[in-house]
């Protein structure tokens, strides 16, 4: 049943991501504003349990759906600014989500793990940041909070622990190419398939820890990174 629900979303997505290859700018568009809405349909219709988290997990997709309809009715530093404050909304809904699982993040298990956040985040921001003029404390706030979620989401289930760190590859793309650091052959192809693969996969593991026959709720799981 749930496989079923999935397809609209795993449809738009092959759509979107053909589109995008073929160069298809119009139809690409139009694709990419109905890709959250499908993926929220799939969360909202396989959550059977309206928890806490699964809650917060909506309005991150709504916020992510904002990011990306409103910023094709601005142009330039404003629509890269809406983009920018629309996921930043998204990003703090999912670390508020996350949050109750701090203990069984990388944060408190394996703190090694947390090197290459930290290292990620520092050489991105040192290479953005110059090149950002009046929005650099916006990129500073939004690359932080981003980082936050991926680390937090890494004490949720292996899951959403993919799911974050793909989220972070996505935007580093999307950072570097605004910013003139670096931009990779079929740049828009591969934002939108680390974008999509990661939301799919931190609704994935929203639903996992949320389901009623794994018997997972925040704070009654044994860790999901091991001790080490």
């Amino acid at each position: 049943m749930r496989r079923a629900l999935l397809a609209p979303y795993l449809v738009v997505t092959a759509l979107h991501l053909t589109c995008d290859a073929a160069g298809w700018d119009t139809l690409a568009s139009v694709t990419q504003v109905l890709l959250m809405p499908a993926l929220a349909l799939f969360l909202v219709a396989s959550a059977r349990q309206p928890t806490r988290l699964v809650r917060l997990t909506r309005w991150a997709l709504l916020f992510s759906w904002l990011g990306d309809s409103v910023p094709r009715l601005l142009d330039g530093d404003a629509a890269f600014g809406a983009m920018l404050g629309c996921f930043l909304v998204a990003q703090v809904c999912y670390i508020r989500g996350f949050r109750p699982y701090a203990d069984r993040s990388v944060l408190r298990v394996r703190r090694a793990a947390l090197a290459p956040y930290a290292v990620a985040l520092l050489v991105l921001l040192g290479l953005c940041v110059p090149a950002a003029g009046v929005l650099a404390p916006a990129v500073v706030v939004y690359g932080c909070c981003l980082a936050v979620m991926a680390v937090l989401a890494t004490g949720v289930n292996p899951l959403t622990w993919a799911g974050g760190t793909i989220f972070m590859v996505s935007d580093s793309l999307i950072a570097m190419d605004a910013f003139d650091v670096w931009t990779q052959p079929g740049h828009d192809f591969w934002v939108m398939a680390t974008y999509c693969l990661a939301q799919l996969l931190l609704v994935l593991g929203v639903l996992r820890e949320a389901s009623p026959e794994t018997g997972q709720a925040a704070g009654h799981h044994p860790s999901v990174v091991p001790a080490g």
